[in-house]
């Protein structure tokens, strides 16, 4: 019944619909590189030693607890107490175990043993229960007021040592990271007490899903803390991406926003980062061997001598961190590093004056010092470029002072410099060469948005150079994406050489790294996390380091697939909202052809019919642009209307082209989808109650409040007000679908029977015909209108399974403390419960012809338009606000059973 209502236009339509979707969600789950993070492991046994908390504190918090990560030796000697490394404390997110420290904590451990124990570091791990706090906001201050609690018992761990602490740092993953930024919004917290902070897969700039209003107001308070208050916060933050491989975290919302006003912060890709060079997905950022071992070389680097913990000096924890995770030169940190190196001693010199030139190094006996003059390259020149495969850890490229030189950039510098050491059995090259930078820096303009693919540009490489500069025009923004292919040629190359590609974004830390053999053809996908601001004039780059011995040809083309993939990267969760704008237009719909025609029409026509953008859209785009006047925006704030969804998407330069109309279409087609299926799985649980019951009947006197409805319904409020709102309303539900589903049988055995009797089948029909000459509560119900309540219902069912899919997360949480707490506190769901558990109740009692003659249908069947706006408007960034939106027919329709 459900597709003879959709003709077959339509019905391509929705299933194009899920094409598109599908190739957009290929992107986002599976359309990366390989995770290529290596394992970090143990050497010795883990033991995480439970630290003891005053009583007082673990009755307030019974459910966290506070542990020391050890392993062998180490383990045995910290048993007893006190301490005396450096103290740092891992706060795990969204679920997550205390145990994910043991890759860092181990790491650390052998570093320490490395050094003999000059200095080592203690890591301790709270224990959150593996709430569900990205889902449910409720208890992200209680988290916070305990780790608070957690750094006062550590600090206490060091009392009475020579070098004891005064702050700890913190290493906080996912939703870990930014309770310890909210550390600072605390009234009696000292800022001091952190001397650290870094943050792994953070969603730092807004939640990923806000399911309650819980979790924003506590984003909110912490980042309008951290904006009015940048000047004054000394806490050195670093905030570490997992780049394309974290899909339940993008990487643009873990950049610290407004970076600008805060000095000490720094935001980074984990493909951006030296020395690891890969994406990470959510959870394998805490335990990407590559990672850990770049931050534990920065926790050991930041080590005070004098004082054998973290340095206090500001400057240097960014230098540091700049060092490692930014700008690595492939050196050891040093604090003020050597300008000038006195270069003596009986290694051989050699001069070289050609413009390009290669040195293969293997076995050699004696150090070498290659000396290029500048003066004569200079005149022809503009650039040097050298390269080495040689892993040293000291300097090996110099260039000499000759006070008498006059060359014209640097005037003091007569000589190029490359140190070759003394191998044994090792063999690397090093390669060399002069170059003008016109003939390197090439330009290379991107494909336009909507060519779909179907037309490329592409720039062939010449020359014989090590080093080229691709600048992408006109590649800023996140709706964009791209494929780039390289094709390599060689010539006379007898072994594979090694080239690399490297995708640079100077506005944000985002770069990636290729590595591809030539002669070869290597594609590498284009998209950003972070849009160009608006007065930023740099421009992408894509930099390529070659080989001389080959040509290279680079082609563009814009690939639809990622900008799918982008579309649902950055506003997949708003689709909730567009799903039940349509559904609400499509019941508003049904309810002005029942108060038009006295019938409800078919779920799926009226979503053909009424769900179209030009409803909602338009409505959205005026108010956003009238917002932008001050008169507007004065009026706007005296009716205490919300902040406008839209304008929150513009600030944070989220909105693609035509992204409101994308999504409604896939809010159209998952609508009907989601219809298909309610309407199916009312139909297969009817079945399976008539093969486990005995056939019931159409009821014969429609009644909207039954016996047992007061009782119910007061039942299910108290459950709300002594456990959780979620519980009540999930349970009215079930409830309400039970209602439906025995209108279902009864329907299908009425039709299966009438056959045999069709008579009192035309009797019955005949007599439900004069329903307006009759009392409304002594009505037969007839066949047709069965099939119009039907019709309602399965709509209703639509919307109320959203609500119920919306506050899920409260009672999964709830459940999971349930042995801690019985009443959920706070409880998101709790005031919507009270309003929806007596409307659903009086809903699941409603029959269509009990309500096509009352005086509020009119009335009720104008409210989803507006609704339907709204929705777009203030739900779809702020999803919490959905079941508002929706309740409100729901409970005129209710109403209309009385008026």
């Amino acid at each position: 019944m459900f597709f003879h209502s959709v003709n077959l236009w339509n019905l391509a339509f929705y299933v194009f619909m899920v094409f598109l979707a599908t190739l957009g969600l290929w992107d986002v789950f599976f359309g990366f590189e390989e995770n290529k993070c290596s394992m970090s492991y143990m050497f010795e046994y883990p033991e995480y030693q439970k630290i003891e908390l005053p009583k007082k504190l673990a009755k307030r918090y019974p459910a966290y607890e506070l542990y020391l990560y050890g392993e062998g030796s180490y383990a045995e000697e910290h048993k007893i107490l006190p301490l005396t490394g450096i103290p740092v404390l891992f706060l795990p997110g969204n679920a997550g175990s205390y145990k994910q420290v043991r890759s860092i904590g181990s790491i650390a451990l052998r570093k320490a043993e490395d050094i003999d124990f000059k200095y080592h570091f203690d890591f301790f791990s709270v224990n959150f229960n593996e709430e569900l706090v990205a889902l449910y906001g409720g208890s992200l201050q209680k988290q916070t007021k305990f780790v608070h609690e957690c750094i006062k018992t550590i600090l206490k761990l060091y009392k009475g040592q020579e070098f004891a602490p005064k702050s700890v740092a913190i290493i906080g993953h996912s939703m870990g990271g930014l309770v310890a930024r909210a550390l600072l919004t605390l009234k009696n917290f000292k800022h001091d007490l952190i001397n650290l902070l870094i943050t792994q897969a953070t969603p730092h700039v807004a939640p990923v899903m806000p399911l309650d209003r819980f979790i924003t107001d506590f984003y909110t308070t912490v980042n309008n803390y951290w904006i009015l208050n940048a000047r004054h916060i000394n806490l050195t933050t670093l905030s570490v991406a997992g780049g394309f491989r974290d899909y339940q975290v993008r990487s643009g919302l873990t950049f610290l926003p407004k970076l600008s006003h805060h000095t000490s912060a720094l935001s980074v890709v984990s493909s951006a980062v030296p020395k690891t060079w890969v994406s990470t997905d959510h959870l394998s950022i805490v335990w990407c061997k590559q990672l850990q071992l770049t931050t534990v070389r920065a926790f050991f680097d930041l080590i005070d001598a004098d004082t054998k913990q973290i340095t206090q000096n500001s400057k240097k924890k960014l230098s540091v961190l700049n060092h490692h995770f930014i700008r690595h030169p492939s050196k050891h940190f040093e604090e003020n590093p050597a300008i000038i190196s006195d270069l003596t001693g009986t290694s051989m010199w050699v001069p070289v004056k050609v413009s390009k030139w290669t040195y293969v190094a293997y076995n050699e006996s004696e150090k070498i010092y290659f000396t290029f003059p500048l003066e004569n390259h200079r005149k022809i020149y503009t650039h040097v470029y050298c390269q080495s495969t040689m892993l040293d850890t000291n300097s090996w490229i110099f260039a000499c002072i000759n006070s008498t030189s006059i060359l014209q950039d640097y005037p003091s510098l007569s000589h190029l410099v490359v140190y070759v050491p003394s191998v044994h059995g090792s063999k690397f090259v090093v390669d060399c060469e002069f170059f003008k930078k016109e003939k390197r820096y090439v330009q290379l303009p991107v494909t336009h948005l909507f060519s779909f693919g179907l037309s490329s540009r592409k720039v062939v490489l010449n020359t014989n150079g090590l080093y080229y500069n691709l600048e992408l025009l006109n590649f800023g923004q996140i709706y964009q994406a791209f494929k780039i292919n390289v094709v390599s040629k060689c010539s006379a190359v007898k072994e594979e050489i090694t080239n690399i590609y490297r995708l640079h974004i100077p506005w944000s830390y985002e770069d990636s790294l290729t590595i591809a053999q030539a002669p070869s053809s290597t594609e590498i996908s284009l998209k950003l996390h972070i849009a160009q601001p608006e007065n930023d004039t740099h421009v992408a780059l894509f930099k390529m380091y070659t080989s001389s011995d080959c040509r290279y040809e680079v082609t563009v083309k814009t690939s639809f697939s990622q900008i799918l993939g982008q579309v649902v990267r950055f506003h997949g969760g708003a689709l909730p909202a567009y799903v039940i704008s349509n559904i609400l237009l499509a019941y508003r719909g049904q309810l002005y052809s029942l108060f038009s025609t006295g019938c409800c029409l078919e779920y799926a026509a009226m979503l053909d019919k009424e769900a179209k953008p030009y409803k909602v859209d338009p409505f959205v785009i005026i108010i956003k642009f009238l917002l932008g006047y001050k008169w507007f925006k004065e009026l706007w704030d005296v009716l205490l209307l919300p902040e406008l969804d839209a304008v929150i998407l513009t600030s944070q330069s989220m909105c693609f082209p035509l992204i409101s109309l994308i999504l409604f279409l896939f809010g159209t087609c998952t609508a009907y989808w989601s219809g298909l299926l309610s309407s199916a799985s009312v139909r297969l649980l009817s079945s399976l109650w008539l093969a486990l019951k005995r056939p019931s009947e159409l009821p014969k006197d429609i009644k909207m409040i039954s016996p047992d409805l007061p009782f119910l319904t007061i039942v299910l409020i108290i459950v709300s007000w002594t456990t959780c709102g979620a519980l009540a309303i999930l349970l009215s539900y079930l409830y309400y679908v039970f209602k439906v589903v025995h209108l279902q049988a009864s329907l299908t055995t009425f039709k299966n029977s009438q056959p045999v009797n069709p008579k009192h089948s035309r009797r019955s029909e005949k007599k439900s015909n004069h329903h307006k000459d009759s009392s409304i509560h002594h009505l037969r119900l007839s066949a047709n209108d069965a099939e119009d309540s039907l019709r309602m219902h399965s709509t209703v069912i639509n919307l109320l399974t959203w609500i119920v899919l919306l506050s899920m997360p409260s009672l999964i949480y709830w459940l999971k403390n349930l042995r801690y707490y019985f009443k959920l506190n706070p409880d998101p769901c709790k005031p919507l419960a009270f309003i929806l558990i007596p409307t659903m109740a009086i809903l699941g009692n409603t029959y269509t012809v009990s309500i096509k003659s009352s005086k509020l249908l009119k009335t009720t069947s104008q409210f989803p338009l507006p609704l339907a706006v709204g929705v777009i408007a203030f739900g779809s960034a702020h999803l919490y606000r959905l079941p508002c939106f929706v309740f409100i027919p729901l409970l005129l329709h209710a109403l209309c059973n009385f008026m």
